[in-house]
């Protein structure tokens, strides 16, 4: 076989022939992975882009919670200021604890509710005006005279004698 000029330059030109075929193969494989690419980073930018959204919703909402938190933790400590407030407190918590009680120490329910009645039974007088204040705190001394020596020794402090 000899290698005549036409055959070495079929040789050439199929080489050639088969170079280009091959580069403009690669370059549409180049063209799809570009374009590929460009759609990858499409979607990653919208997905970039609803999340920080969401999580500037997200901080615009934490914002917001912290300031009305602290707006109502104002407001339950001016309202715990009020009169009166502190008494409902400490009843509040005196009442938890007589519960808690009650349940950890069985004999002490029953003195309880007996002495709770009796002490029921005192302020409702108090309020209905049977037993006066008065005669409570400076006991039975003054309890034993008469409503009309109280209102003369009253009447002769004041200096309004009759």
């Amino acid at each position: 076989m000899e290698l005549s000029y036409l055959g070495i330059l079929l040789i050439i030109a199929s080489v050639g022939v088969g170079w280009i075929l091959s580069y403009i193969k690669s370059r549409f494989e180049i063209m799809g992975y570009k374009k590929e690419l460009k759609e990858f980073q499409d979607h990653l930018n919208r997905q970039m882009k609803i999340t920080g959204e969401g999580s500037k919703n997200l901080e615009d909402e934490l914002a917001e919670l912290k300031k009305s938190n602290e707006n109502l933790r104002i407001s339950v400590q001016t309202l715990g200021q009020k009169p009166g407030r502190a008494e409902i407190r400490l009843l509040n918590i005196y009442d938890g604890a007589l519960r808690k009680m009650m349940l950890k120490a069985p004999g002490f329910s029953s003195a309880w509710e007996v002495a709770l009645q009796e002490a029921e039974k005192e302020y409702e007088e108090n309020e209905k005006g049977f037993k006066s204040i008065i005669k409570k705190v400076f006991g039975p001394s003054i309890s034993h005279t008469s409503t009309e020596t109280q209102i003369q020794k009253s009447a002769q402090k004041e200096g309004f004698n009759n």
